[in-house]
């Protein structure tokens, strides 16, 4: 069994890459597209660092759905944006998570995947659920919401 696991999900976006990172870049514009953004309505929030780009961080605590971590985006250009994502609850994790923006016809296909080491917890948890479909479902359904409110928005 791997020491790390990845998972990635992609759309094509009809839209330049300047009209997709804002919306990845900005942690408080993530409230209009991310699924995550929905297991918890009380969801406490805080956001700190730089407004959006590198040096941006976003921490939350919400309810078992929802979990405990914080997001600091370490890397962001037009063309990718790369996130260090720590978990707190309900289990500890270290991951990364990097969207991906290249150019795909008229528009542009936005990858947005997730990597991090398959600790012991992760590993036995695997046994009885596929992580990837799981958070790939999530994934899924973010960039959907993504196209649409890109695709749909002001140009």
């Amino acid at each position: 069994m791997a020491d790390t696991f990845r998972i990635a999900r992609s759309t094509t976006v009809a839209a330049s890459p300047d009209r997709i990172a804002p919306h990845i870049q900005d942690f408080r514009a993530w409230e209009r597209w991310s699924p995550y953004e929905k297991l918890d309505p009380q969801m406490k929030k805080t956001f700190s660092g730089a407004e959006r780009g590198a040096g941006a961080s976003y921490a939350w605590e919400g309810n078992s759905k929802a979990g405990a971590g914080s997001m600091t985006i370490i890397d962001a250009t037009p063309q990718k944006v790369s996130i260090a994502l720590h978990f707190t609850k309900p289990m500890r994790s270290e991951n990364t998570a990097e969207f991906a923006l290249e150019p795909d016809g008229a528009g542009t296909r936005v990858t947005w995947t997730m990597i991090g080491p398959k600790n012991l917890m992760m590993k036995v948890m695997s046994v009885f659920m596929n992580m990837d479909k799981m958070i790939g479902r999530a994934f899924e359904e973010g960039l959907g919401n993504l196209k649409d409110l890109v695709e749909k928005g002001p140009s």
